[in-house]
């Protein structure tokens, strides 16, 4: 256990690294801490720490940083979050692809790093599906669904349908099946073909299989904006391995996926510490994480990724209002 001395050395010099980014030796720990303590005890102190995996020496230099321990026990027991004013636009009730999109520029905006946001889980349900007639034997389909997602796929056709031919599919669909799942839609489908005319029948199948797949594309996705925020944060800059470690955790996506979905079933703003495990393979990078609701469920996550040395207390501030920005926006009803 640390004693109170041992702490408040900690806090200083994890707050002093997070604001400038250089190793803190034992003159400055000094001033910044605001104890009478001489060089040689500081010293001591800061061996102990060390001792502890608590902090580390990089290379040569007589200063010292955090480690992932050091700040994992920083924000848990230290950190003071301050309620500065905090004034985000509001997020407007959009459809939800909008939303998600905005919230990210939003967390990337505010944050100065990268923001995430996992899009809304949901089954493949439709609220109401509509035909268009393009042209000769090409169709837009346009398939809403019950969150107010619409998606438009163009499907080619075998036969030329009219337009009262399309109307009479989608009233038909409407009628019967919307609230369904595509997957019931489809084995509905396969018993009923023989009430209905052959062209007609095809046509829905054909509609059921493309609005599967495009309720499908829509789920489990990251929305993530800013990315080249990176480029102005010096341990990054300096360090082209870490920046395209970086950015490959950005283009794969399915990491981070895993993360927000681990952060979607904890309560509250969670912060992962760069590498305290495998949750952050890197080092470099933090993420401050919330989850979001529609109508009082949680139904996906959203979040700042960052250098570990980040200023946490105002990122927690960002991720919680934000959280609450856009469970506002996908919760409203006109």
């Amino acid at each position: 256990m640390l004693d109170d001395r041992a702490k408040l050395l900690l806090k200083a010099l994890v707050e002093r690294y997070i604001a400038d980014g250089q190793p803190v030796g034992s003159r400055t720990l000094s001033r910044a801490s605001g104890l009478e303590l001489s060089p040689a005890t500081i010293r001591n102190v800061m061996a102990d720490l060390e001792e502890l995996g608590l902090i580390a020496s990089p290379h040569t230099s007589a200063g010292r940083i955090p480690t992932a321990r050091g700040y994992r026990l920083f924000v848990d027991t230290m950190l003071t979050v301050q309620r500065d004013p905090l004034t985000p636009p509001q997020l407007a009730p959009e459809q939800p692809q909008k939303v998600i999109a905005n919230a990210a520029h939003l967390l990337s905006n505010l944050s100065q790093f990268v923001g995430v946001v996992m899009a809304p889980r949901r089954t493949s349900v439709f609220r109401h599906i509509e035909f268009l007639r393009l042209s000769e034997r090409r169709l837009l389909v346009i398939i809403v669904s019950p969150e107010g997602d619409v998606q438009n796929r163009v499907i080619f056709t075998e036969v030329d349908y009219s337009q009262s031919q399309l109307i009479e599919a989608a009233n038909f669909l409407n009628a019967h099946y919307a609230g369904l799942a595509m997957e019931q839609v489809r084995e509905k489908l396969k018993s009923e073909v023989d009430m209905l005319r052959g062209e007609i029948a095809s046509l829905m199948q054909a509609a059921v299989n493309i609005s599967s797949e495009a309720l499908s594309e829509a789920q489990d996705e990251v929305v993530i904006s800013g990315e080249r925020n990176l480029l102005a944060v010096s341990d990054f800059s300096s360090d082209m391995g870490n920046l395209r470690r970086a950015f490959d955790l950005f283009e794969q996506k399915t990491q981070i996926l895993r993360l927000l979905d681990i952060s979607s079933q904890a309560e509250g703003v969670r912060i992962y510490i760069g590498g305290e495990s495998q949750v952050v393979p890197f080092e470099e990078l933090s993420i401050v994480s919330a989850p979001y609701e529609v109508d009082g469920r949680v139904v996906g996550t959203l979040g700042v990724i960052g250098p570990t040395r980040m200023p946490y207390d105002r990122m927690i501030q960002i991720v919680d209002i934000t959280s609450k920005l856009v469970s506002n926006a996908l919760s409203y009803r006109k």
